[in-house]
């Protein structure tokens, strides 16, 4: 590539300084990053928008917290400018990812896949403005691949290359079995960024393989090649793996804004400053401030997280959710009161119940034991009242309201 930093005027070089800082910000890393500078410098020289990819595999279409961490990147890029180009893998979609996979992917139909991609959409849109977006299905071209074609693009990549992957070596050595097909997710990956010709593809951590492959195939077809900006993954709530529905750990954007402020108080304090720097819309001065207060104790960690609980509300929902999300948390859960708002659910059950079954039968715990170290950890009320016998038996009466720990409200009705 020219050398194009050598071309500019200060006031370029003060702009590439500027967006390489904002966009470098955050992000695990940047593969290389001299390129990287190098292509904002010349979208400036040339006035020529640089074009962003992300890949999208529409097998689990609820988002949450943890895939924004690479939409809020993408707006940064989206914010200056720049090109965003959404990549739907109808499909690469019909095979699946086998990235951190132990078994074969079930394969999706056109349906399917159509379908999650319109919620993508939806969601993606809380982030980004999707009248700017460039939305792209690999379909387009991918499908229109003769054997040959296919052919020569295996030609491209040796086996020894593809199983440098961990999770296909992990499968080889526990003897699981990997289909021929997996093989060409990669390959398929990065045909697209040959055919769009992309600047820069994003992805987390675990896509390493998959995004630097398109830098690979470019090369060999004779196009510039895209830099790699690998971004961290997000811990969910536990604190241990990654976000995600499967796992319960997540908060989702398309969740109640009371949950998802309360979920947010949840998670554990070492998390926080990750928090901070990923997932939220702050400016990188609002950033450092949260982070440097934190560490400093000059902020306390619960207000961190009601500072965050009402953010990710107010990003999702609006202002003036975010603001109720935190008067309902500061008065159910700091100051004791009933929420306005309780599901009801209907007892079958006799007149009578002990407290033990009674927790069970209405599925707020999954058995009798963690029914009763609950009760004995203080857990556990009714109408407002402490029970603290775990042999209690109840009269069960309409509008009887079971609360158990400080999120869990269901009122009985008969």
């Amino acid at each position: 590539m020219k050398d194009f930093i050598q071309t500019l005027s200060a006031d370029q070089t003060k702009e590439v300084e500027r967006q390489y800082a904002l966009y470098a910000n955050g992000v695990q890393e940047i593969i290389p990053a001299d390129e990287f500078k190098q292509k904002i410098a010349k979208s400036l020289v040339e006035k020529k928008r640089l074009k962003v990819k992300l890949g999208l595999d529409p097998s689990a279409p609820d988002v949450h917290i943890g895939h924004t961490v690479v939409l809020q990147k993408l707006k940064q890029f989206q914010d200056n400018g720049h090109i965003v180009q959404l990549i739907i893998g109808d499909f690469t979609g019909r095979i699946g990812d086998p990235t951190g996979k132990s078994t074969v992917r079930k394969q999706l139909t056109d349906e399917e896949v159509r379908h999650n991609a319109q919620t993508y959409f939806d969601q993606f849109g809380k982030v980004l403005d999707m009248d700017k977006v460039e939305l792209h299905y690999n379909a387009d071209w991918l499908s229109k691949l003769n054997f040959e074609d296919v052919i020569q693009l295996a030609g491209k990549i040796t086996v020894a290359r593809l199983l440098e992957r961990n999770d296909f070596t992990a499968r080889i050595s526990t003897g699981k079995p990997i289909s021929l097909h997996e093989f060409f997710y990669p390959l398929m990956q990065g045909y697209d960024s040959v055919i769009l010709e992309s600047d820069l593809e994003l992805g987390g951590t675990d896509q390493h393989f998959n995004v630097l492959m398109g830098r690979h195939l470019q090369e060999h077809y004779g196009k510039e090649k895209q830099v790699v900006m690998l971004l961290p993954l997000l811990e969910g709530l536990d604190g241990v793996e990654k976000m995600s529905k499967s796992k319960g750990n997540y908060i989702g954007i398309n969740e109640d804004p009371k949950e998802m402020f309360g979920k947010m108080m949840s998670i554990p304090d070492e998390l926080m400053p990750k928090y901070i720097e990923l997932a939220t819309d702050y400016t990188m001065d609002e950033k450092n401030k949260l982070k440097d207060d934190l560490q400093a104790g000059r902020l306390h960690p619960r207000d961190a997280k009601i500072r965050l609980g009402k953010t990710f509300v107010r990003m999702f929902h609006g202002e003036e959710a975010a603001e109720k999300a935190e008067q309902h948390f500061r008065a159910v859960f700091q100051k004791g009161a009933v929420p306005d708002e309780i599901p009801s659910m209907k007892w079958n059950g006799s007149g009578t119940a002990a407290v033990v079954d009674l927790l069970v039968g209405l599925r707020l715990l999954s058995s009798k034991s963690e029914a009763r170290k609950m009760i004995q950890n203080g857990g556990v009320k009714l109408n407002g009242e402490k029970v603290s016998d775990i042999k209690l038996e109840i009269e069960i009466k309409d509008d009887t309201i079971v609360q158990v720990g400080k999120r869990k409200f269901v009122k009985l009705t008969l």
